[in-house]
C-alpha cells in the first residue's frame, strides 16, 4: 500500500469526535476537490505487516483509515489483520467506490459524483453555502445513514466562513436530521 502518514491523535470530526485514534493516511485520490486540506499525493511503499508493526506502537485500537481516498487502495485481507489485532476500523470515503464489506464503521464524506452506496454508518457533508443545500437534500433522499453530517467548509476567509456557518446552522435547524460537525482538531491546533 502507499502511505502517506501514520500518526496518533484524536478525531476531530463526526461521530467518533474525541475519540483516540491511530489514523492511517494513504496516498492518492479519485477526485480533485477544490477545498481538499490533506496533502495526500506523497507516499512510500509499505506491506501490511509494516504497517501493522508501526500502528500497533500506539495504545488505542481504533484506526482510521483516510487519504486521500483509501478504496483505491483497502482490501478485505488488510481488514481483517486489523481486526486479528483487536482494532475498531473507521474509513473515511467519498463514497465513488466500494470499501471491503467488513470494514467496521463508513464514514463517507461525498463530493461532485454521485456515491455507490445506499447505506453507511455515517453520512459527513461538506457545506459550501446555500447554493450547495438542494444538492445534500438530493445526493441523500436514497442513503440511508445511522449518523448525519453538516461540516461548514472552511475557505480561509473570516467573513466567508462565518457566512457558511451561519447557513450550515440553519439548514440543520430547518433539517433536524443532521447534525453540526465542527473540524475540533483545527480548533484545537492538533494533528
Amino acid at each position: 500500500m502507499r502511505v502517506n502518514e501514520i500518526f496518533y491523535s484524536l478525531q476531530g470530526e463526526g461521530r467518533f469526535t474525541g475519540t483516540p485514534a491511530v489514523f492511517l493516511r494513504l496516498s492518492g485520490c479519485n477526485l480533485k476537490c477544490s477545498f481538499c486540506d490533506t496533502s495526500h499525493e506523497d507516499g512510500v511503499k509499505m506491506e501490511p505487516a509494516e504497517i501493522i508493526s508501526e500502528i500497533l506502537k500506539y495504545p488505542s485500537r481504533h484506526i482510521v483509515i483516510t487519504g486521500g481516498e483509501p478504496s483505491l487502495q483497502l482490501d478485505r485481507d488488510f481488514v481483517e489483520r486489523l481486526h486479528q489485532h483487536g482494532y475498531y476500523v473507521q474509513v473515511e470515503t467519498n463514497g465513488v467506490k466500494r470499501l471491503p464489506d467488513n470494514v467496521d464503521w463508513i464514514t463517507c464524506s461525498p463530493k461532485y459524483k454521485p456515491i455507490c452506496y445506499d447505506e453507511v454508518q455515517e453520512i459527513k457533508y461538506v457545506y459550501e453555502g446555500k447554493e450547495s443545500e438542494e444538492k445534500i437534500l438530493y445526493l441523500f433522499r436514497s442513503v440511508r445513514a445511522e449518523e448525519h453530517y453538516l461540516q461548514p467548509c472552511d475557505v480561509n476567509n473570516q467573513g466567508r466562513n462565518a457566512e457558511i456557518l451561519a447557513g450550515c446552522i440553519d439548514f440543520i435547524k430547518a433539517h433536524p436530521e443532521w447534525k453540526l460537525s465542527l473540524q475540533t482538531h483545527k480548533i484545537l491546533n492538533i494533528r
